[in-house]
């Protein structure tokens, strides 16, 4: 009896320790001004979305966009099959946020941990996207609307940039937001659905 009660508490330290000795989790944040698909999905704007409804904030993959990053047609959920409602176009009926091409707008984040940050990036997709298909890097203009450097500091846990939407934009878009952390090899993205 003596035997099975000192096994069953050294396996019990063991597995404590073992929970204990466990890494803690990184950065992770997700957009929600305007609303990304993994904040509608939290917020129960938009429904059979999934895992994510639980973890908006783990839509993390591979950084370097768009030279390096998720594969095309897995941007939304940044590569992560376990999110791949997110890439779903929906038939281009994901909720989308009304915009006014052209003028200011502030876009936030939520982050349940900060991390050392490179910068934050906004691209939008190019006139004549179909809001039906995958995003792909070929539907986005080549070039981020916005960049907001970070040259390594920590941003906020509740993190707002200022920047003007693109002019000339009319109809459904595709706003692909992109925190990429300064000291791990990954990025955090989101795509939220957008009409001028």
């Amino acid at each position: 009896m003596r035997k099975k009660t000192t096994a069953a508490v050294i396996g019990l330290s063991i597995a404590g320790f073992s929970v204990l000795a466990a890494p803690a989790a990184s950065s992770h944040g997700y957009s929600d001004q305007p609303p990304s698909r993994q904040a509608m999905c939290a917020n129960g704007t938009a429904t059979d979305c999934g895992n994510i409804q639980w973890e908006p904030q783990s839509v993390e993959g591979p950084k370097g966009f768009p030279s390096a990053g998720p594969e095309d047609g897995s941007l939304c959920s940044a590569g992560n099959g376990q999110f791949a409602q997110l890439d779903d176009p929906r038939g281009g009926e994901w909720p989308s946020t009304k915009l006014a091409a052209g003028e200011d707008f502030t876009f936030s984040w939520t982050l349940t941990a900060q991390h050392s940050t490179t910068d934050f990036q906004y691209y939008v997709t190019k006139d004549g996207f179909d809001p039906s298909q995958p995003l792909t890097r070929a539907s986005l203009e080549s070039e981020p609307f916005l960049t907001v450097p970070y040259d390594g500091a920590k941003p906020d846990a509740k993190e707002s940039h200022q920047g003007a939407v693109p002019a000339g934009k009319s109809g459904k878009h595709v706003i692909l937001s992109v925190w990429t952390v300064a000291d791990t090899a990954n990025a955090f993205y989101a795509c939220s659905d957008v009409e001028f």
